[in-house]
Formats: C-alpha cells, sequence, structure tokens
C-alpha cells in the first residue's frame, strides 16, 4: 500500500460494525430497493484503461489514479503548509468553551480574518472539526437573522467537548486573483480546508488522528471535497451540497465559475447549462468524460462519512454511495457511509442531531485496532 493509503488505514477512526450507536444504526443502509442499485455510474474499482480493482493493493494504485486525475483536472493544489501560521486576535467565554478570534494562513500569501477556534474547558487532547461555509460567524450561532437557524455548528460542537474551528470563505474569489487562477475555486476551498485541519493538529490540546469537518449547503460542497482529497480528516459531514452532478437541479450547481466552471476569458450567465448558456471550464471535460463526484466520495475509504440530505440529497442519492460501500467491500470494511435524509434544503433540529451523534460515533470513540 502507499504510505498516504497506509496512514489512512491505520490511523483513521472509522465506525466499528459492531458498535455503531443504535440511533444512527439506520442510516449505514440504503432502502432494499436501492441497496444494489449502482445505476450508470462508471465504477471506482475500474482504472482507467478499464481493468479491474481486484485487491486492496490494487485500490491503493486506483485511489492514486482517481486523485491525480481530478487534480489534473482542476488544478494542481501547492504545497501543503504544515503548520500554518495562526494570530489570536480576541477572545470571550460562551458557555462551557472559549471563543478566540484568529488569523489563519490557509494558502500561501493568503491570510484569512475570518476565522474562530472554539476550544472547551478542560485538559484534552480533544476531537476537532473544520466548520465551513460562507462566513464564519453563522457557525457560532451569531447570525441566525441573517442566515437562518439551525446553522451553529461550532458553537453546538464545542458545546459537546470538540475543538471547532469556523471558517468563512467567499464564493466568488479565485486564488490567488481571477487574473491569474489556475486552480478552480472550489479545489482553493479544499486546500484551505486542508491547511486548517493542518493548524488544528499542530494544537498541543487536539488529538491530531480524530479531525473531522461539516459543511451545509456551499458548506456541504466544500467539506466534501476537502475530506475526499485530503487523507488527515478522520471524517465527514456534508449537509446537502449535491452529492453528484444534477443539471436538473440549479442548487446542485457546480458549473458555476465559482465552482468547476472558472474559466479565463470567459463569463456565463448563472443557471443551469443550456444550448444558449454552455458549461464552461474543466465542468465541459468532467462531463463528457464521464466523471462525477462519486469518484470522489470512494477516497474517503475506508475513513467513515455522513451525507445530511435535503432536498438536494434525497434517498436517491444512495445510487451514487453504493459504489462507496462497494470499495469499502473490498476493504473488508462496513458502515463507512451514511445519509440521514429530510424534506427541506435547510438543517433542522433532527438532521443536526444526527450530524453531532455521527461526530461523536467516529471522533469521540477510540479507533479501531
Amino acid at each position: 500500500l502507499s504510505v498516504p493509503f497506509l496512514f489512512v488505514l491505520l490511523s483513521a477512526n472509522p465506525a466499528r460494525s459492531d458498535e455503531i450507536d443504535k440511533r444512527l444504526a439506520p442510516f449505514f443502509a440504503p432502502p432494499a430497493e436501492l441497496a444494489k442499485d449502482m445505476g450508470k455510474y462508471r465504477s471506482p474499482l475500474k482504472f482507467n484503461d478499464g481493468s479491474d480493482v481486484k485487491t486492496a493493493a490494487d485500490w491503493a494504485k486506483r485511489r492514486e489514479e482517481i486523485r491525480k486525475t481530478w487534480h489534473d483536472l482542476m488544478g494542481p493544489w501547492p504545497e501543503i503548509i504544515e503548520k500554518p501560521k495562526v494570530e489570536y486576535l480576541a477572545k470571550e467565554k460562551r458557555d462551557n468553551y472559549t471563543q478566540h478570534h484568529i488569523r489563519i494562513q490557509t494558502a500561501p500569501k493568503r491570510e484569512v480574518d475570518d476565522a474562530y477556534i472554539l476550544i472547551p474547558e478542560g485538559k484534552g487532547p480533544f476531537p476537532a472539526v473544520v466548520v465551513v461555509y460562507y462566513d464564519a460567524k453563522t457557525a457560532l450561532g451569531l447570525m441566525e437573522k441573517e442566515k437562518g437557524a439551525f446553522r451553529d455548528y461550532a458553537h453546538q460542537i464545542a458545546k459537546r467537548g470538540f475543538v471547532a474551528l469556523s471558517l468563512g470563505g467567499d464564493p466568488n474569489t479565485y486564488y490567488p486573483d481571477k487574473e491569474t487562477c489556475k486552480i478552480q475555486p472550489l479545489s482553493v476551498h479544499a486546500y484551505e480546508a486542508a491547511n486548517c485541519c493542518n493548524a488544528l493538529a499542530n494544537m498541543p490540546n487536539v488529538d491530531p488522528k480524530r479531525i473531522g469537518i461539516i459543511g451545509h449547503s456551499y458548506g456541504g460542497k466544500w467539506a466534501m471535497f476537502a475530506s475526499c482529497l485530503y487523507d488527515r480528516f478522520a471524517c465527514g459531514v456534508w449537509s446537502d451540497g449535491g452529492v453528484v452532478f444534477d443539471e436538473k437541479r440549479g442548487n446542485v450547481n457546480y458549473w458555476e465559475p465559482w465552482y468547476l466552471g472558472f474559466e479565463q476569458g470567459k463569463d456565463r450567465k448563472r443557471g443551469i447549462p443550456n444550448e444558449k448558456n454552455p458549461r464552461t471550464g474543466p465542468y465541459v471535460k468532467m462531463i463528457e468524460t464521464g466523471r462525477d463526484l462519486h469518484e470522489l466520495h470512494a477516497l474517503m475509504a475506508p475513513r467513515p462519512f455522513l451525507v445530511s440530505g435535503g432536498a438536494e440529497d434525497q434517498p436517491e442519492r444512495w445510487v451514487p454511495l453504493n459504489h462507496s460501500i462497494a470499495v469499502n467491500k473490498l476493504l473488508g470494511v462496513e458502515n463507512r457511509v451514511a445519509m440521514t435524509n429530510r424534506k427541506t434544503h435547510s438543517p433542522d433540529a433532527e438532521s443536526n442531531e444526527q450530524a453531532y451523534l455521527f461526530l461523536e460515533e467516529m471522533l469521540k470513540k477510540k479507533p479501531m485496532k
């Protein structure tokens, strides 16, 4: 096995097949009518040349092939920052944790002020979660009137004994700027989250083997790409960002230039692609060559993830998720892929409780031997 993949096998904190919390257990299996439905998605267990992946060693090679394919399409990342700069600007006591406003280095020559670290009382080391959204204050529970209820992930997670790093992002930003951008913005966000993961891992009161990521909507896309592309995330929770391409749904809008459709010199109108408003950027090639996001999901194996599905990710999304189940089966593990469902795009009390239980299950319990 490759070193990164072996690291995942040994240091991730995957679900235990015999110890899953009874409240969560039902969400680790698709409905019976979808259990064997693989849809028209190309199997991640086939190499680009069409040959089959038959062993864990084969999968390690295929996994790197998938990763390279997607980085080649989206633009390669800069070197990961092993020790990002973190400057503490202000702090205040809230509930049973301390909230620190910080400035954090998320990329070379980029430092972000829209960030907070929440540290619970006690000695630690604590499990930790990166929380990503349009802005950092929403996850602190400070923007409910503007952004809606039940988006206070960092606040709720910190109260449960996690260190939480809340990071805001602007979907219209390009790195290093729009004129010289060579990496698709969604991939840049994933890279920034990876560096935030490292920042947490460097903290003495954080367990570096127990760091997850969560995000909703735009943040759900962000959390998915980050956890799939960066092995140090032990688990991920993706709330209704759209787990596969779907041009029938305007909110599953990976084609937009601030996600995967950026192309120098082309400005397309917002909205679902059509003949008068065609696809742009690497998203064009992704569609033409049959690529889809189930390939990225497979990079999580054997690390666990939860799709907190709403309007955009209804139960039929189990069809692409079945491919991740198949990869985990090849690796000899189960209960790594979960999905909950609600009718609305916005999270609610029940869906959030399920997400927090998942994080506690994956990050607070002892890892498998």
